[in-house]
């Protein structure tokens, strides 16, 4: 039993994705069920409807293969930092709710920045840029420095 809950612990956050895919997989074959029940109904604002909620599953199809994508490359890149040894460690002082201090996440943004100023082709730059957006709490650029760090990795950048 100590195992299960070690191993839960351990992969917690690959069991609610995988919950949360089952869901949404579960939501879009129902979605497209109903439309095509739609498109067979003999009225023809009925079909027009069930055309046009066929493209509910279709781009919810596409959001969910594109995030799963960004998951696990982004993981893939994670670990080879990991073994390297160039994973940014997480030393940032956190406030008793257990929030890191943005002060010094900002503090620590500018070193990560300007090291990605330096190498802008280092995919490895990007990613520790991605986590010090991440940690100064925007979430917005973390996820494009990240998506330019898979992109530099895939296209050949992969020396440092």
């Amino acid at each position: 039993m100590a195992n299960v809950l070690t191993a839960f612990k351990a992969n917690r956050t690959k069991i609610w994705v995988g919950a949360v895919t089952l869901l949404l997989v579960f939501y879009l074959v129902v979605s497209f069920q109903r439309a095509v029940l739609l498109m067979t109904d003999p009225n023809p604002v009925a079909k027009a409807i069930g055309m046009a909620y066929l493209l509910l599953p279709v781009i919810g199809a596409w959001a969910l293969v594109r995030e799963l994508l960004f998951g696990a490359r982004t993981e893939r890149l994670a670990k080879i930092l990991e073994a390297e040894g160039g994973l940014p460690e997480d030393t940032l002082p956190r406030t008793p709710a257990g929030r890191i201090v943005r002060e010094a996440a900002d503090l620590e943004f500018e070193k990560y920045r300007a090291e990605t100023e330096a190498a802008p082709e280092d995919w490895r730059s990007w990613f520790r840029l991605s986590c010090a957006y991440d940690a100064a709490g925007d979430r917005k650029r973390a996820r494009a420095a990240m998506r330019d760090a898979v992109r530099l990795y895939r296209t050949g950048s992969r020396q440092a």
